[in-house]
């Protein structure tokens, strides 16, 4: 069954995020992505996170889709332009790549070419509504397309925004769903406590809400999470328990998994699982969920 099935019928997916390389040779990246064949129900491509130059998401996709296994494209604003962006869009369609996910991007100082130049000719509420009327037919200059893409329609949305900013996100995620998008991933979540009341203000029904779960290396990133990331609380007795652990990364994928296990219990659509560079560890982190 396909994502876009999967997600309109509510049933639980989980995405796995896959960096591409830093190069051309993504043979360790399909090794890995066997081993998981057939246990989680597409592939994320990310689009330089961090502002990182690698191997683009379209490449990507194109690379998984050819080994039969269904990817989602993410297209950034940060780095194309609407040209550049509705061209991409309809090349995935022609790979045979139906799932996008639409990104802002960081910030190009955070990453390892600080003096690029960020484009953002494009919003992220732009770029959507780009997508939507691609998928109608047409192009932002209204010109007929020859054979229109139907995406299924993903974005983000900041689960850890309290107060005002939470009310202006709320307004946002209307804005997005009413431009097609089915299904938005959240940033990381440790503290389900605090997830849930997120959770309190959102209609699910109209949109899958699929949380993050990232997977933690060591005590210290948890910490360094903790302290350093605006919004994203990791509980003190996770920390702990990494902490003590005779097998730390052990520990670490049992706490993803234990994440997984509860967010599936709270009735969530789904999980996007993201591993950092160890896309080898994501089949012991499926075996007990």
């Amino acid at each position: 069954m396909a994502l876009r099935d999967k997600i309109r019928g509510r049933r639980f997916v989980i995405l796995g995020e896959f960096e591409p390389p830093k190069g051309m040779d993504f043979s360790t990246l399909l090794k890995h992505a066997g081993q998981v064949r057939g246990r989680v129900d597409a592939i994320v491509i990310p689009e330089m996170a961090n502002a990182v130059m690698k191997a683009s998401s379209l490449a990507g996709c194109a690379v998984f889709q050819g080994q039969g296994i269904e990817t989602v494209l993410q297209a950034c604003c940060r780095d194309r332009n609407r040209l550049a962006l509705q061209a991409d869009l309809l090349g995935a369609a022609a790979l045979g790549v139906t799932n996008v996910m639409a990104v802002a991007g960081e910030e190009v100082t955070f990453g390892d070419h600080p003096q690029a130049r960020a484009v953002n000719d494009l919003d992220l509420l732009e770029l959507l509504s780009a997508i939507n009327k691609l998928g109608k037919g047409k192009d932002m200059a209204g010109i007929e397309l020859r054979g229109a893409p139907d995406f299924l329609v993903g974005s983000t949305v900041d689960s850890s925004a309290t107060g005002g900013l939470l009310e202006l996100e709320l307004e946002r995620l209307e804005q997005r769903r009413d431009q097609g998008v089915e299904f938005v991933v959240t940033r990381p979540v440790f503290d389900l406590h605090q997830f849930q009341q997120f959770l309190k203000r959102v209609d699910t029904e109209k949109t899958a809400v699929i949380p993050t779960v990232l997977l933690l290396k060591s005590a210290g990133m948890a910490r360094y999470i903790d302290r350093n990331v605006k919004g994203i609380h990791v509980p003190a007795d996770m920390i702990k328990a990494i902490q003590k652990a005779p097998d730390k990364p052990r520990e670490c994928m049992r706490v993803a998994s234990e994440t997984i296990r509860r967010l599936r219990d709270m009735g969530m659509p789904g999980v996007l699982v993201s591993t950092l560079g160890w896309e080898d560890r994501l089949p012991q982190i499926l075996d007990h969920i």
